[in-house]
């Protein structure tokens, strides 16, 4: 009798159990066996995607006992869980079990099948991803759930996670398949990281059909289907909606019968509607602690789990420069078609202090309005400054770049966070501004308040309002966004650099009215970067005299 198909001896397997196999099961094995080299499994939390993967791996020792898999999980205790099952299958598989069942040696971490013939490697290995597998060889590598929340809660231990993804490469011998299985934790997902790669990708969601409304301040809402699941709120407050009694439909029109100001799912093409009920969808919405992790372990949104404070979403995106004009004999900054009346600089120097590696300067302008626009977060590289042979003369570094920058935007002040190296480099940016002729103010500050107060305060204000604060374009593309999305307020110890710059120059108040006074020989001593700005001026003004009653 020639070998079966993978269907074919799922199939047997599902009646063997009894199982009522779902439509979303069907079509996942169908892939796995058709799937290419480099494959993704995404499927929302309940899924069952372990309980498939050991039955898919129990065909592969059936279809060619020599084969070889080095499966990964977060932990090892949840990867010897899959090897476990996969032995289980084996051993009372129809097809399997009168070859399988006594032959099997080793235990969950290692183990070799019936027919197997490299000693040295196990027909399976079972390892969590941070665990030593550098003298292995497989052909076939599985992830299995590796990016869960502590394995991604910051670009560091993501990095970590990568670069054992890195030497699990190596272990797969030419020709090798290497899957990921498992549902998104955070915003940069290894699971895009690898559909970017080109890798085969099945993603299989709670509900094929999804619309949100943010906040329900409107009793009817135009929706592109007609929902089977309406669920309002995140948490303990969440509940599923019923109709006829918290909503009607008017054709495609949802009108609830209140306007809650509450956020509002709908929902339509359930994968699997006989397990997952509306009941058991509302329960689920109840214990779920953020809108985040709904998303992601649901409908497989690439989101961080935790409540996003500072969500760089809500920043207005712009890509103009300024420009300066003279108008009625005074310098006038415009950025697009509003006047900016003010700047701030941030410069948070990076050397000399622990856990920080970024040198970040942040520049926001501000308009007559009040709003901010975040213009520019810059990383300076390289040495404090760099000097020419006659020790005097600075033609590099940090500083440089920094002159260069207020020079660029004719900013009128720079504010230097003085904690580490930052006491020396007040000094060293005054005789750069000096060399280069430029009149721009060098304030300097010691942060007392905790760091994380500090960025909440300045930031979070101006992110909850509509349209208060700005960014341009080269911000959004920068390192900025992802800090935003990873910071937790409560964590003590997480990359910040751009973040505190960003915040720091949120905050400042600058002072709009300066001036110019030349010196007694009536020459002034630089350029004056500020010029720009709205001054008071000089007026003429007549008074009557009498009484006022």
């Amino acid at each position: 009798m020639g070998k079966v198909s993978f269907p074919t001896f799922f199939a047997l397997w599902a009646e063997e159990q009894r199982w009522d196999v779902p439509d979303i099961h069907w079509r996942a094995v169908h892939w796995l066996e058709n799937r290419e080299r480099l494959a993704v499994l995404r499927c929302f939390r309940g899924f069952g995607k372990s309980t498939l993967l050991a039955v898919y791996n129990a065909w592969r020792y059936y279809d060619d006992p020599t084969y070889r898999i080095l499966h990964q999980g977060d932990q090892d205790k949840t990867a010897h869980k899959t090897s476990r099952d996969t032995k289980a299958v084996l051993a009372r598989h129809p097809l399997t079990r009168d070859t399988f069942a006594n032959g099997m040696r080793g235990e969950a971490s290692f183990w070799w099948a019936p027919g197997s013939v490299d000693e040295r490697n196990p027909s399976m290995q079972a390892a969590g991803i941070t665990s030593n597998i550098t003298s292995s060889r497989c052909d076939e590598a599985q992830n299995d759930d590796v990016e869960v929340p502590k394995n991604i809660t910051n670009p560091e231990n993501r990095e970590k996670m990568r670069y054992r993804l890195g030497e699990q490469v190596h272990c797969m011998v030419p020709g090798a398949r290497q899957l990921f299985i498992g549902t998104p934790h955070t915003h940069d997902s290894l699971y895009d990281e690898m559909e970017a790669m080109g890798a085969d990708c099945l993603t299989i969601r709670m509900f094929a059909r999804e619309h949100r409304i943010k906040k329900a301040t409107k009793r009817e809402y135009a929706l592109p289907f007609v929902p089977e699941f309406v669920l309002s709120g995140i948490g303990k407050g969440a509940r599923a909606l019923k109709p006829g009694k918290d909503y009607t439909m008017r054709g495609r029109t949802l009108v609830l019968a209140s306007a809650t100001g509450a956020l509002i799912d709908c929902y339509s093409g359930s994968s699997w509607p006989e397990r997952f009920t509306l009941e058991e969808m509302e329960s689920r919405r109840q214990r779920t602690r953020t809108i985040n992790e709904w998303d992601s372990q649901y409908q497989l949104h690439s989101k961080p789990t935790h409540d996003v404070r500072l969500n760089p979403d809500r920043m207005v995106p712009y890509e103009v420069e300024p420009v300066w004009k003279t108008a009625n004999g005074q310098a006038v900054m415009l950025l697009g078609g509003v006047r900016i009346v003010a700047a701030s600089c941030r410069w948070d120097p990076s050397s000399g202090k622990l856990k920080s590696n970024v040198s970040a300067v942040a520049v926001v302008l501000q308009d007559e309005s009040g709003r901010r626009y975040l213009h520019r977060i810059v990383r300076l590289t390289g040495d404090v400054a760099e000097f020419d042979a006659d020790g005097k003369t600075i033609i590099g570094g940090q500083v440089h770049q920094l002159v260069d920058l207020v020079e660029s935007l004719r900013l009128p002040r720079v504010t230097i966070e003085t904690n580490g190296i930052g006491k020396f480099s007040p000094a060293i940016l005054k005789g750069a501004l000096k060399q280069r002729k430029l009149i721009c103010g060098v304030a300097e500050d010691i942060s007392t308040t905790k760091k994380n107060k500090r960025i909440l305060e300045a930031m979070e204000p101006l992110l909850t309002s509509e349209d208060q604060l700005w960014a341009h374009v080269s911000v959004l593309d920068g390192p900025l966004p992802a800090q935003m999305r990873d910071w937790n307020p409560a964590v003590q110890e997480q990359p910040d650099d751009y973040l505190d710059a960003a915040a720091g120059a949120v905050s400042e108040t600058p002072e709009r009215i300066m001036r110019v006074v030349a010196p007694a020989d009536g020459i002034p001593t630089g350029t004056p970067a500020d010029s720009w700005r709205p001054s008071s001026g000089v007026h003429e003004i007549e008074l009557e005299t009498g009484f006022i009653d």
